[in-house]
C-alpha cells in the first residue's frame, strides 16, 4: 500500500522514539475525545493544537523521501536531526494560539515580528507535512496558489488582481479562520476526527474481515462470484476507509487474486476492485468524509439531506458494476464459486451483530442527532459490540490500539486539509473562485452542458492525486461556483464536483486507486484505469443528470416518484452496461450498442417523455436479443444432424 498511498509510508519506529510516538498518538485520540465530551476550547486554540499533534507526527513518522533505504544499525532515536527540529517547530507552532490568545485577539491582526516568523513557518511546515504524507499534487496546487496570491499583477487575462502582500497572506493564512485553521480544518478537528476513530474501531471488532466473509456468502456462487464480491466487499469497506487506495488493497489482496482464479482477465479484475473501492467514497453514510465538509461549505442543510441526495446515485453506481460484471462473466462463461468455497452462512448470519455500530449511526444522523454525538454513541457502540465478540473480543489494549490507529489515520486528513485551507484562504483573498467560475461560463458561452463538461475536466484535473476530504475542498471552491454561476442548486452543483473529483482515482493518466489494483492484479496500469472508467461509467453520465433533474437525488420529490425513478433509473443501467460490455441476453452488434446507450440515458434521466422513450427502446432491443438467441438455440440442433 505504501507503494501507491503516501499514508501507508509511514516508520516503523522502535525503543524510546517509538514510545514518544505512541504516547503522542494516544494523546491525540484522547484531547479529541475530550473536547468532544466536555468542554471545547475557542476555534483558533483547538485547530490550532489539532495541527501542531499532526504536523508533529508527520515529521516524527514520515521521512523526507521514501527512496532512502532504512538504516540497518539500531540506533536510539531512528529519526535525523532534521526531522527532530522540525516536530519541536511543529511543537511551537501549535501551541503559538493557545499561549498568546488574549494578544493576538487585542492586537486585532495587526502581526509583530514573531507572529509573522511563527505564521509564515506554519505555512512551510503544511507544506512540507503534506509532500510526505499525501503526496505531491496537492502540495503544488497549494504552492501555486500562495504564488498566484503573491504575484497577481503578472498573471495572464481573466485570472489577474492587484496582488496580496506578504504580511497580508500570513495573516490570513495562520491568524484568522479563512486560511490553514479554517473550515477544513475545523471538520478535521471534529466530525472527521471521531468518525476516523469509529473506522479504527470496527476494524479491532475484525468487522474488515466480516464485509469479505458477508460478501462472498452473498455474491460468492453467483455468475462471476468473486467480481461481485469485490464490489459487496468495497462498498460496505467504504464505511470505514477514507482512501480508494486503502480499500483497492485491503480488499483487493483478497478478491483480485479469486477473480483471476475464476477466470476473469488480470486487468479487469483489478478494473473492478478499483472502480468499486473509489465508489466506496461515494457511498453514504460516510463517503470518504467529504459529506461533513458539503455541510459546512453549503450551509443550511443537513448532514442527513446530503446522505439522502447521494443515495440513489451511489446505488446505481455500484449497479452499473455489477452488472457489467454480471454481462462480461455470461460473455466469456464464467460461474461463480463452488459450495466447498464459500463460508459457512450459519456461521456468518450468527455474526451479524458486527454491523450493529453502522445501523447505530445511520439511525442517529436519521433523526437528527448532532454528527459529533453520533460519532461517539457509535464509537460506544462499537466498543460494546467488540466486547460480545467472542472470535475477537476487544479488550483495554484493544481499544488503546484503535486509538493509536485512528490518530495517525487522522494525520493524513488534518494536513491535507490544512494545505487545501492554503486554497481556500487564497480563493477568499483574491477572488479566484468567482474568476474562474466567469471564466469558464465565458469559455462556454453561458451554455449549461458546456459548462458542465469544462467543469468535469477541471474537476477530473483538480482531483488526481488527492485524497477525498481535499480534492473536494479544491474543486468545490475553483470549479462548482461556475455551475452555481448558472443557477445550478448548489447542492447539485457541489456533488458533481465531489463525483469527478474523486473518479480521478480512476481516470487515466494519474489513476492512483487502478495503478494500486493493477500492482495487487500483475496488470497493466493504464489498460487498467481504462476499464476501471468503463465500469464506472455511471459517474460520468448520473452527476450530467441530477444537475438537470435534481429529482435523482430525492429532491422535492414525492416517495412514490422516487420509487418510480429507481426503478427507470435501475433499468437504464441495464442498457448502459449492456451497451460497454457488448453482451446482453447474448453479444450485441454495434447497433445495439448504441441504441441500448441511448435508452439506458434516457430512462435515468427523470422525465415522464424520456421515460416512455426509454422504456420502449429498451423492450425493443430486449425483445429482438430474445428472439435471435431463441432462432439460434432452434437451429442448433439442425446444424447437428447435418
Amino acid at each position: 500500500m505504501a507503494k501507491y498511498d503516501p499514508e501507508a509510508g509511514f516508520r516503523k519506529l522502535t525503543g524510546v522514539m517509538g514510545w514518544i510516538v505512541i504516547a503522542l498518538l494516544l494523546s491525540f485520540s484522547l484531547y479529541q475525545l475530550y473536547t468532544s465530551l466536555f468542554i471545547g476550547f475557542d476555534p483558533q486554540i483547538h485547530r490550532s493544537i489539532h495541527l501542531g499533534f499532526a504536523l508533529s507526527l508527520t515529521f516524527l513518522l514520515f521521512p523526507a523521501s521514501k527512496k532512502k533505504k532504512p538504516r540497518t544499525k539500531k540506533k536510539k532515536f531512528q529519526i535525523s536531526w532534521i526531522d527532530g527540529v522540525l516536530a519541536l517547530l511543529s511543537v511551537v507552532v501549535g501551541l503559538y494560539w493557545p499561549f498568546n490568545i488574549q494578544e493576538l485577539v487585542l492586537r486585532v491582526g495587526r502581526l509583530e515580528m514573531m507572529d509573522f516568523v511563527i505564521g509564515g513557518l506554519a505555512i512551510v511546515l503544511v507544506l512540507e507535512a503534506t509532500r510526505r504524507v499525501v503526496g505531491m499534487p496537492i502540495t503544488i496546487i497549494a504552492a501555486l496558489f500562495l504564488v498566484y496570491a503573491y504575484f497577481g499583477p503578472y498573471m495572464p487575462g481573466f485570472i489577474q488582481h492587484r496582488g496580496i502582500d506578504i504580511d497580508r497572506i500570513i495573516r490570513t493564512m495562520f491568524f484568522t479562520t479563512e486560511g490553514i485553521l479554517g473550515t477544513p480544518l475545523k471538520v478535521s478537528s471534529t466530525f472527521i476526527f471521531l468518525f476516523l476513530l469509529f473506522g479504527a474501531f470496527l476494524i479491532k471488532t475484525g468487522v474488515g474481515q466480516y464485509f469479505n466473509d458477508l460478501a462472498v456468502a452473498v455474491a460468492g456462487k453467483r455468475v462471476g462470484g468473486p467480481a461481485k464480491v469485490a464490489i459487496f466487499s468495497s462498498a460496505l469497506q467504504g464505511t470505514i476507509s477514507g482512501s480508494s487506495v486503502a480499500n483497492v488493497v485491503t480488499s483487493g489482496a483478497f478478491t483480485i487474486p479469486m477473480m483471476k482464479k475464476l477466470g476473469y482477465r488480470k486487468d479487469f479484475a483489478g478494473a473492478v476492485e478499483a472502480a468499486s473501492s473509489t465508489g466506496g467514497q461515494l457511498m453514504p453514510p460516510i463517503m470518504g468524509a467529504a459529506a461533513f465538509l458539503m455541510v459546512e461549505f453549503i450551509g443550511g442543510i443537513s448532514y442527513w439531506e446530503i446522505a439522502k441526495a447521494a443515495a440513489i446515485p451511489a446505488v446505481l453506481y455500484f449497479a452499473g458494476i455489477w452488472i457489467m460484471t454480471h454481462f462480461q462473466a455470461k460473455k466469456i462463461g464464467l460461474q461463480g464459486l463452488k459450495e466447498d468455497e464459500l463460508p459457512d452462512r450459519k456461521e456468518i448470519l450468527k455474526k451479524i451483530y458486527l454491523l450493529f455500530p453502522i445501523v447505530i449511526v445511520v439511525i442517529l444522523l436519521m433523526t437528527g442527532m448532532s454528527v459529533t454525538s453520533a460519532a461517539l454513541w457509535s464509537i460506544l457502540s462499537t466498543i460494546v459490540v467488540g466486547f460480545i465478540n467472542r472470535d475477537q473480543r476487544m479488550g483495554l489494549m484493544d481499544i488503546i490500539y484503535a486509538l493509536i490507529d485512528g490518530a495517525r489515520t487522522a494525520i493524513g486528513v488534518a494536513t491535507a486539509t490544512a494545505a487545501a485551507g492554503i486554497i481556500v484562504g487564497v480563493v477568499t483573498l483574491t477572488g479566484l473562485g468567482l474568476k474562474m467560475a466567469n471564466g469558464l461560463v465565458d469559455l462556454a458561452n453561458n451554455d449549461l452542458f458546456l459548462t458542465l463538461v469544462f467543469t468535469m475536466i477541471a474537476s477530473l484535473i483538480l482531483g488526481m492525486g488527492s485524497p477525498t476530504t481535499a480534492n473536494y475542498v479544491i474543486t468545490s471552491t475553483i470549479a462548482a461556483p461556475a455551475l452555481m454561476a448558472l443557477a445550478v442548486p448548489e447542492l447539485s452543483a457541489h456533488m458533481f464536483v465531489f463525483y469527478f473529483g474523486i473518479i480521478a482515482d480512476i481516470t487515466p493518466p494519474v489513476a492512483l486507486a487502478a495503478f494500486a489494483a493493477a500492482g495487487v492484479s500483475g496488470g497493466d496500469p493504464l489498460k487498467t484505469g481504462v476499464i476501471s472508467s468503463k465500469l464506472a461509467i455511471a459517474a460520468f453520465i448520473i452527476p450530467f443528470i441530477f444537475v438537470y433533474s435534481p429529482e435523482l437525488m430525492m429532491i422535492d420529490t414525492t416517495w412514490t416518484e422516487v420509487i418510480w425513478i429507481f426503478f427507470t433509473s435501475f433499468l437504464g443501467m441495464i442498457a448502459i452496461s449492456a451497451a460497454m460490455i457488448g453482451y446482453w441476453i447474448q453479444r450485441t452488434n454495434w447497433i445495439e450498442r448504441i441504441l441500448a446507450l441511448a435508452a439506458g440515458i434516457l430512462l435515468i434521466y427523470p422525465e415522464g417523455l424520456t421515460d416512455l422513450i426509454g422504456l420502449g427502446m429498451f423492450a425493443g432491443i430486449l425483445a429482438v436479443q430474445y428472439l435471435v438467441k431463441r432462432k439460434d438455440v432452434d437451429q442448433t440442433p439442425q446444424s447437428a444432424n447435418v
